[in-house]
């Protein structure tokens, strides 16, 4: 009985749902947006161990708002231009590794050009959006058994991941399974696709002991996002003048007099710009419900709201618009310290999982690593004189700059003289 055979019967025995059919080699087996044909309902899943990420929509919803989308793309957009390699991990000697050259081209090729459709920066997007929104980012693997082209990746809805709370660690057993929203069988159960730990992918942001899933930057954000949104409606209408600022008193004026200034207002003043004329005793007075001024915005209130929500997300104020509090000394300070502490952990947990997921546990070579070419530096002009200056001191061989830099080293020996 082969593997797959094994998964599908105990996967079928355990939780009574049938597994999916033996997939074509390299072939995907997961839905894609599987939410679309069907909202993601955590409702009437009883007796199964898998437990789900609540509220995918509500995040969603909010990470298309401006604020929220600045956030998301300041670290979204950095990570998936960076440069990056494929190398020989340390512990190894490249000279000892079989076909190493061969085997780094293909692995740098596949991630090229992932699948038929994504390049490698549309599908480290979509992964990298679903990690900062919830915390779920999740990633098929399917192997291809050809040695040019040794997977095949695609992006998955971290929302529809299910995740077996009592996995034992077994390579057999499924770890996963996504919830592909269709109801199938009598009792209404809805259809998993199973997933072996080496099949799929799971990224998690800020992992905790208490739950199995991650927690995102907009979770964390998630009260005050909701906050700094309907600040801004009251403002909006504030402004466009559909929220009453005042009112007129009439003193010791009769109901039918009331009334008919009402009338008179509405049919041949309001809207027309005609100057009004008011003869009677006593002037009306304008009561004023707010001072009239910017104040009432609570401009502000959303202020500190927006710097609320720039702590969930590691950044300073001054990369979501708040300005006011910079100045040139600062600046750049500032713009280091949200690469360091918003850009460079997440970059780095990408990395390590395309290294052990993908490289290691997927294609057993674990002989290489995945790593990001601009996370050390972000002023090219340091890093070059860094360099430069352990090259000169014999620190460095001209084969590891080059392979600092994602090049291929030179085929013939250069002596460090003549690098002088």
């Amino acid at each position: 009985m082969g593997v797959r055979s094994m998964v599908k019967d105990v996967w079928e025995k355990v939780t009574g749902v049938e597994a999916a059919a033996d997939a074509a080699v390299g072939e995907r087996k997961t839905t894609m947006l599987p939410s679309i044909l069907s909202p993601y309902n955590v409702v009437g899943r009883n007796a199964q161990n898998a437990l789900p990420k609540p509220t995918p929509a509500n995040l969603r919803k909010f990470a298309e708002t401006p604020v929220v989308r600045r956030a998301i793309n300041v670290v979204k957009d950095k990570i998936a231009s960076m440069d990056w390699q494929v190398r020989v991990r340390r512990g190894y000697d490249a000279t000892e590794v079989a076909d190493a050259t061969a085997r780094m081209n293909a692995l740098r090729l596949c991630l090229e050009e992932p699948n038929a459709a994504d390049s490698f920066r549309v599908l480290w997007e979509q992964v990298l959006e679903d990690l900062i929104v919830g915390g779920f980012g999740a990633v098929e693997m399917e192997a291809t058994g050809d040695a040019a082209r040794p997977f095949h990746l695609w992006a998955v809805d971290g929302a529809t991941i299910q995740i077996d709370s009592r996995w034992d660690g077994d390579p057999a057993k499924p770890r996963y399974a996504q919830a592909t929203g269709q109801s199938m069988g009598q009792m209404g159960r809805e259809s998993l696709i199973p997933l072996l730990d080496d099949e799929l992918m799971y990224l998690r942001l800020n992992p905790r002991t208490h739950t199995p899933f991650g927690l995102g930057r907009l979770e964390v954000a998630f009260e005050t996002v909701n906050q700094f949104l309907s600040a801004n409606r009251y403002a909006g209408r504030l402004a466009s003048n559909s929220v009453v600022q005042y009112a007129l008193w009439l003193n010791e004026a009769t109901p039918e007099q009331h009334d008919r200034l009402i009338r008179w207002w509405q049919d041949e003043i309001e809207g027309t710009g005609r100057v009004p004329l008011l003869s009677c005793e006593q002037k009306p007075e304008v009561l004023r419900f707010a001072g009239g001024t910017d104040a009432d915005l609570r401009l502000a209130w959303q202020e500190m709201l927006i710097r609320l929500i720039a702590n969930a997300f590691e950044l300073p104020p001054m990369l979501l618009g708040l300005q006011s509090d910079v100045n040139r000394s600062t600046a750049g300070e500032m713009a280091d310290e949200a690469f360091q502490s918003a850009i460079v952990p997440v970059a780095k947990l990408l990395a390590e999982h395309i290294t052990r997921d993908l490289f290691a546990k997927k294609l057993g070579w674990r002989e290489f690593e995945f790593c990001f070419n601009d996370l050390e530096s972000r002023d090219e002009t340091e890093e070059v004189q860094i360099q430069t200056t352990l090259l000169k001191a014999g620190v460095l061989t001209i084969d590891e700059v080059r392979q600092m830099r994602g090049l291929a080293p030179l085929t013939a020996t250069v002596t460090q003289e003549e690098a002088q």
